[in-house]
Order: C-alpha cells, then structure tokens, then sequence
C-alpha cells in the first residue's frame, strides 16, 4: 500500500510535487479538468470546488483533448521530483457529456474517450478515474464548527433545484443552451446509459492497460437535482463490477462517500470490495453522519476508524495508492497544503503501525 496526493489542474507544478514527496507520498493523483474555469464560485486557490446552482463553472474546450505528449510531460514532470503518476481523475464534461445526456454527440463522445484511453496507455499512465453522474458532486457546502473552527465540507440536506440545459457533471458546457432543464430520467435508464460506456469503453481500456475506476456517488444520495445516482448505497458498486466484468473495470474507492450512505456497514464494505481486487485506487477521508446531513472531518475524529480500514486493506492484500481526497483547511498561512499534511502524515503512521514502510 502507498499513499499518493490528489492535485488540482492548477496546482500540478514543482513545487507541489515536491511538498507531496515531502509529505510522505510516493504517488500523484492528477486532475485536468479545470473545474474552476468560469467564475464558478471559488478561487482557484480553494482546496475543492463548490461551486453554485450554476455548478462549478465552464467546462473546457470540446475540441482540444489531452494530447499523448502533454500526458507524457505530466508523467515526466512528477518522476522528476522522485514520484509516480497513478492515476488522472475525471473526463471533462466538454469530450463526454453526451454519453452522460445520450445525446446527439454520443458517438463523438465516445471516440474522444477512447483516444484519451489509448493515449493515457502510450504515456504509461495505469488508471482513469471517472464519475459516471449527470448532476456530479452537486448540493455540497461549507459548514461551521469544525475542530478548532476549521470549516467543514457537507451537506445540509436535499439537493432537488432541477439542472438547467447545457449543465452536466455540476459544469456547464454550452452557455448558450436554451432556457429549460434537464428532463428527469430513472434509474435503470442510467444504468442503461452506463452499460453501454462500459461495453465500449473496457475492450479499448484492456489493450490499452488502463483501468477505468469508478467513483461512487458523491453525495450520496438516490436524486440530486432531479436526476437519478448509480451508487448511492454500498451495495450498488456490486452490480458496477457485475454488469461488464472486466480485470479492467476497477473501483476509485471512496471511503468517505460510502461512509455517508445510509445502509451498510463500511467496515463490511471495505472488506468485500478490497477481497475481491477490485480497488483502482482509494480516497481515505473521515465524516460524521450519513447522507443528506454530514461534514467532512480531520481524519482522526470521525465516525470511521481509518486505521481499521486501512488493516482491512492490508489483510486482504491492497498494494495500490491510498489519498486524502479532502481535508478540513487549517488557520495558518497555508491552509490546504497544511490540511493535507495532517492527513498523509496520520495515514503515514497508520501504515507504519501496520508494517508498511
């Protein structure tokens, strides 16, 4: 097992790379999505987009996908400073929101996804971490009375203003879409949708040696803004790995979402999936309560024992990378990069604890 730090689009430079390996990572998790494009409702200098009901912002240029060399620079760049590129996290809702949609751009769609596979597989780059959901991580906010008053992230609630046209994945990708919103569909359509992707996607991804690791639902819950989830509960992420199996259909393992669902034990949940190989790789962050009232906690005072989870991984034999997904932001002059220190540095010792070195 390794832990690896997860980096904004903004925040892939040296010096990063450099304080992750100071942190104790071997690993990076990079994210190219510029979700703060547009004046979504945060600075760039924020830990995690927020967003508004307008999303996060401006989804990027549908005719520019990653090139080869740009994902060979970024591996090159982050080897540089004595560390390993994991995995990229996320498609942009500009290259595939019409698989999302179904709509009329869907073949397009899926060819720009397919390239982005093989051309991740030619820069040497071993997993695509993806979200398969029309409203995304939508309805979350920044609550008071963290530990110390650090503020929290969560949700206060349901999330239920209908998403306008030309909004997928909490980003807007055509400005000029006409005025209305997003019909309603079901659940079986979405996993219908989702079938299909997969159907396409996981011959491409195996010749081309990348895992495509899916997200579970982030907030967990059976609708956000009108629109159905796919694995809201534990037990859904069986039914992923079952409807296309694949060696190359992986899970992003995200202890903390899991956690916020209602049912299961997450405990029980680590342990079936982590048995079975099915992790890409896994978010460890802790929270109090369950879904749609929870906050995202400092990883040593929530409702998850992390060094329980992290045995379970041990014991059922996880090699691959662990991050801190989020973390509350501490009062100082640095306020991620301390967060995220105080994250690694606590699963640093947990591993320690356990053996791992």
């Amino acid at each position: 097992m390794k832990i690896g730090l997860g980096l904004y689009r903004h925040m892939l430079t040296p010096d990063n790379f450099r304080f992750a390996k100071q942190a104790g990572a071997t690993h990076i998790v990079a994210h190219l999505v510029d979700y703060f494009k547009g004046g979504g409702g945060h600075s760039a200098s924020d830990d995690q987009p927020m967003g508004t009901d307008r999303g996060w912002g401006l989804a990027g240029d549908p005719t520019a996908l990653w090139t080869e060399a740009g994902l060979v620079q970024l591996r090159k760049d982050v080897e540089a400073e004595g560390l390993k590129l994991e995995a990229i996290e996320n498609f942009d809702p500009a290259h595939w929101h019409d698989i999302l949609l179904d709509g009329p751009l869907r073949a397009k769609h899926i060819e720009n996804v397919k390239t982005i596979i093989r051309r991740m597989g030619a820069a040497g780059i071993p997993i695509m971490g993806y979200n398969f959901s029309l409203a995304g991580v939508a309805g979350r906010v920044t609550l008071p009375g963290g530990r110390g008053g650090a503020p929290m992230v969560g949700t206060d609630g349901p999330y239920d203003l209908p998403m306008p046209n030309g909004m997928v994945w909490n980003m807007v990708y055509d400005p000029d879409a006409p005025a209305g919103t997003v019909p309603t569909i079901t659940h079986e359509e979405l996993w219908r949708r989702l079938t299909r992707f997969l159907e396409e996607i996981l011959p491409v991804a195996e010749a081309s040696g990348v895992q495509m690791a899916a997200h579970p639902d982030d907030p967990p819950m059976p609708y956000v803004r009108g629109q159905p989830r796919l694995v809201y509960q534990p037990q859904m992420y069986q039914r992923l790995l079952d409807v296309v199996p694949s060696p190359n259909n992986k899970l992003e393992f995200c202890v903390g979402s899991l956690a916020e669902m209602t049912e299961g034990d997450i405990y029980e949940t680590v342990d079936q999936y982590s048995r079975q190989g099915a992790l890409g790789y896994v978010h460890l962050r802790n929270i109090k309560g369950k879904a749609p009232h929870y906050r995202e906690t400092f990883i040593d005072e929530g409702d998850v024992d992390v060094l329980k989870v992290l045995r379970i991984l041990k014991d059922n034999g996880f090699d691959g990378v662990v991050i801190p997904d989020h973390a509350p932001q501490m009062s100082c002059d640095a306020p991620w990069h301390s967060g995220m220190a105080y994250a690694m540095g606590f699963l640093k010792a947990g591993m320690m604890s356990l053996g791992i070195r």
